[in-house]
């Protein structure tokens, strides 16, 4: 690689490690692994653990495994924001449960059973748990649940775009996702302060019925209907209320009055979703639902930053971003895949760089 007139090699490289493109490493790393930079000697885990006072994380993995490993290597291992956060917030260390030497003496001493499916532990320096055994539960949620869970143990921070992280996973993954529409006088300003409630973990501004709406999917366990909407009311972003259930509008009744209907219509999206969000830098990098909802909110707030909602890689490309404002960035806030949205965004970083 040339020496880049915009972007020293040192960012250059910096920015590649975390996408994971080209060190020799992560080129070489069984799929079972995924692309998280794993430590491989136990002894020296603990070691880092002491010096750097974080969290050990153990992956117990057959290599070459069975298809549950691969999988698991290829979606759960693979993902970017539970690879930065494994490797940024963690000691990762992998045991290979299906050989000798060092690595099944590391599994004797965890009592975990040979030729295995993936097992996850959370310890500190002393090998003590911090969080339940992860067994059984192929799920990113699973995963990332364990990771809160040790965080919250060990006294450490959850830092946002985590917690964001494990909002939409366990929602997801549990059920507990429920749509509310608001009409407003501008929906723009809607997704501003309805997208930045906890517990909210996507919305969608659009058109229905004539009028400008929002669409707003919360997580039930963590934020009710009520709130959200006495919430939305506050901000004067509740002029009519679009029941989805007999339940939304028995609780609405009492707050908005006529100004609530049943509908089970979809609204039409708005050519510029996320309008403050899609005319800044930040529209190029690759972002979960949530997190693009926090980083719109958080550019029309004064009191939020919109890069503490985003991942180590997340920041690092957004840097670039702003270092090659003329490359051919495409719009990848609203990506439907973010692993393959980031693996082409750190692609177009080197190409941009070289």
């Amino acid at each position: 690689m040339h020496q880049s007139r915009h972007m020293p090699n040192a960012f250059v490289s910096a920015l590649l490690l975390a996408c994971c493109i080209t060190p020799a490493l992560h080129a070489e790393t069984p799929v079972e692994l995924g692309t998280i930079n794993w430590s491989r000697d136990f002894d020296d885990a603990i070691a880092r653990s002491k010096a750097e006072n974080k969290p050990i994380l153990i992956l117990f993995q057959e290599v070459p495994g069975c298809a549950t490993c691969r999988n698991y290597g290829n979606d759960v291992l693979s993902h970017p924001l539970i690879r930065d956060a494994a490797e940024d917030l963690f000691v990762p260390v992998a045991i290979y449960n299906n050989i000798e030497g060092k690595d099944r003496d590391v599994l004797k001493s965890f009592k975990e059973p040979t030729w295995n499916n993936p097992v996850v532990r959370i310890v500190d320096s002393e090998r003590k748990a911090l969080a339940e055994r992860v067994n059984g539960d192929y799920s990113a949620a699973g995963l990332v649940d364990a990771m809160v869970t040790a965080l919250k143990a060990a006294k450490k921070s959850v830092t946002p775009y985590l917690t964001l992280l494990q909002a939409e996973l366990t929602a997801r993954k549990g059920g507990t996702v429920e749509q509310a529409t608001f009409a407003m006088h501008c929906f723009w300003e809607g997704e501003i302060q309805l997208g930045k409630l906890e517990g909210v973990i996507a919305t969608q501004a659009g058109w229905l019925e004539g009028e400008e709406v929002v669409d707003v999917w919360f997580d039930t366990r963590r934020i009710d209907f009520e709130r959200v909407l006495n919430e939305a009311k506050k901000v004067r972003c509740a002029r009519r209320v679009f029941a989805r259930s007999e339940q939304q509008k028995k609780t609405a009744t009492p707050i908005v009055g006529d100004a609530i209907q049943m509908t089970n219509a979809t609204a039409r999206p708005d050519k510029e979703p996320k309008y403050y969000l899609g005319k800044s830098t930040y529209r190029f990098v690759p972002m979960t639902p949530a997190q693009a909802c926090r980083v719109n909110a958080a550019l029309r707030d004064a009191n939020l930053q919109p890069g503490d909602y985003l991942s180590p890689s997340q920041r690092q490309l957004h840097a670039a971003i702003v270092k090659q404002p003329k490359a051919d960035w495409p719009v990848a806030f609203n990506t439907d895949n973010l692993t393959t949205a980031m693996k082409k965004a750190a692609d177009l970083a080197k190409k941009t760089a070289a």
